[in-house]
């Protein structure tokens, strides 16, 4: 037996490490090696169901954390990392009891706060989600993005842009099946849509802000004689890069990347990007340093409802007014060649309203 436990806690610790050093498959290696010693250990299986977490593996997840719990019910990481896998899994209501169970045994997770507040948000309980990123940034978690989850939800103190690390984070998570689930599902033809308003004519340079996995430069391929994504999402870079349509591909701030180009380009897109950046006057400003006399600006928004020209909305996207486009264009010198209303995508089977712009610089 003491044999069996010694083999055992080498091949935890060596987990741990690779854990900690970001490498998951080793990791989830080692602590099944180590169970294979020292079976129903309940620290092993939640160790082992948080690296499963890592690796988007939900369902393998859930099943170990559940089975650490039944061992150990007083362990409160490990209903923490449950109620992430059933978030992930989509069992909302479950994952919220034991978020809730959680912070009944250790009030100080911040991480559990987060994802009390991911939870109620998805559920319609805005103010309970509100109070829980509050409870977050209390117990040490990140203050800036949780400060936009609670504008988001409250309306007050919006910053000018989302927090990159939200953007890079979501959309890393989101690679895997992106495409399929927002053509196929979400019925996004916003690609489609700009490129029928562009002249048919070739382009000597163009560049696709936020190019996602590549579908806007699949568009523009044709068309370009040289084309250039720019996308903050490392594995969203990978795909376009996969893809095989751009001449080059970069991982960067698109408002950065932009502000600080030496290039020139005939032609600069912008697909559902503008939705995470509020105050768009630094990108107007910076896409007509870039563009050549006479290049396009072809880009969408989500269409603000109301009388807000610029708003954060419960959904963590900007929306804004085409008063506030058509206040952009003329002092960053460009014209308006065409406006048109289109829906972007749907969420939840509802259409999202977009305004699709093609400005022309002067």
């Amino acid at each position: 037996m003491d044999e069996s436990f010694e083999r055992a806690k080498e091949f935890f610790l060596a987990g741990v490490r690779h854990y900690e050093a970001g490498r998951y498959e080793l990791a989830q290696a080692q602590f099944e090696a180590s169970l294979s010693f020292v079976p129903q250990r309940a620290s092993t299986l939640m160790n082992l169901g948080a690296t499963r977490i890592q690796l988007r593996r939900f369902a393998q997840a859930d099943e170990v954390l559940e089975e650490a719990i039944r061992i150990d019910p007083s362990d409160a990481q490990a209903w923490g990392h449950r109620a992430t896998a059933l978030a992930e899994l989509g069992e909302l209501n479950e994952a919220l009891r034991c978020a809730g169970q959680a912070l009944e045994r250790d009030p100080r997770l911040a991480q559990v706060w987060s994802v009390r507040g991911m939870l109620l948000r998805e559920l319609q309980r805005p103010q309970e989600a509100a109070e829980a990123f509050r409870q977050a940034i209390a117990h040490g978690a990140d203050a800036e993005l949780h400060a936009y989850y609670i504008a988001a939800l409250t309306g007050n103190d919006s910053p000018p842009a989302t927090p990159a690390r939200y953007v890079q984070a979501l959309f890393d998570g989101y690679a895997d099946g992106f495409e399929e689930h927002l053509v196929q599902v979400l019925r996004y033809g916003a690609p489609a849509i700009l490129a029928r308003g562009l002249p048919q004519r070739e382009w000597a340079a163009a560049l696709d802000l936020g190019c996602g996995t590549g579908l806007m430069g699949e568009t523009l391929r044709p068309l370009a004689r040289r084309l250039v994504g720019v996308d903050i999402s490392a594995n969203m870079v990978t795909r376009a890069q996969e893809r095989g349509v751009y001449d080059e591909v970069v991982q960067a701030d698109v408002g950065a990347w932009l502000a600080a180009s030496q290039e020139t380009f005939e032609l600069v897109t912008a697909a559902d990007v503008f939705n995470y950046i509020g105050e768009l006057a630094p990108v107007f400003a910076s896409g007509q340093r870039v563009l050549a006399p006479g290049g396009w600006f072809a880009f969408t928004v989500e269409l603000a409802q109301g009388q807000a020209d610029v708003m954060l909305q419960p959904s963590m996207r900007y929306s804004h007014s085409r008063a506030y486009v058509e206040s952009l264009a003329t002092p960053n010198g460009f014209d308006i060649a065409a406006m048109a209303q289109h829906p972007i995508r749907e969420d939840q089977r509802a259409p999202i309203p977009g305004l699709f712009a093609w400005l022309v610089r002067r």
